[in-house]
């Protein structure tokens, strides 16, 4: 997708998802045979709910169909939320992921290597990590400033630690599930 209409497609979509207390996290226009797929990925503090992304769904076709801003091209509509597998680029993104165990990739001003940490806490510089212990010692606490992070993502835990707060066998405090909807326009 060309700059020019990633930024229109931004400019057009950016008030419609924001309406609705959401991010908006990507926009991506790829080739389907003789038609187009164009993928809106939301996200909030809150997750995103499979009614939610129907709705504005509908909001953002309206607006693309006012606006002719994809053209006399067929196109499907996607708008869904983030994987849990997504990178983590943002710091609000750590900020949703607490809680979660991460794998990030340091920088070699860092010391290189990968870490894998659950997310204590978030600010404006950093994380505050617990890395686990190995081999029975005690989890360690780190400090690691984003600067320090090349790349990061979720690490799926299929036995998770219950989130703090929570009671015990309550479910987790983020659903990994991936809430999609799609409509032809």
């Amino acid at each position: 997708m060309s700059t020019t209409q990633s930024e229109r497609l931004r400019g057009l979509l950016e008030p419609l998802v924001a309406a609705r207390d959401l991010d908006l996290e990507e926009i991506e226009v790829t080739p389907a045979g003789k038609r187009r797929v164009l993928r809106i990925v939301v996200d909030s503090d809150d997750g995103v709910q499979l009614d939610e992304c129907a709705e504005l769904s509908r909001e953002i076709s309206q607006a693309l169909d006012d606006a002719d801003a994809m053209g006399e091209v067929a196109y499907t509509l996607e708008v869904t939320s983030p994987g849990a597998d997504r990178p983590l680029t943002e710091p609000r993104h750590y900020r949703r992921a607490t809680g979660r165990l991460i794998k990030a990739q340091l920088t070699d001003e860092a010391g290189a290597g990968e870490l894998v940490a659950r997310i204590i806490a978030v600010d404006d510089e950093g994380l505050d990590l617990e890395v686990p212990g190995v081999k029975g010692r005690k989890p360690t606490a780190r400090r690691v400033a984003f600067s320090e992070i090349a790349k990061a993502r979720v690490e799926i835990e299929f036995n998770r630690k219950t989130a703090p707060g929570a009671a015990k066998g309550a479910a987790p405090a983020e659903d990994d599930t991936n809430d999609e909807s799609q409509e032809e326009a």
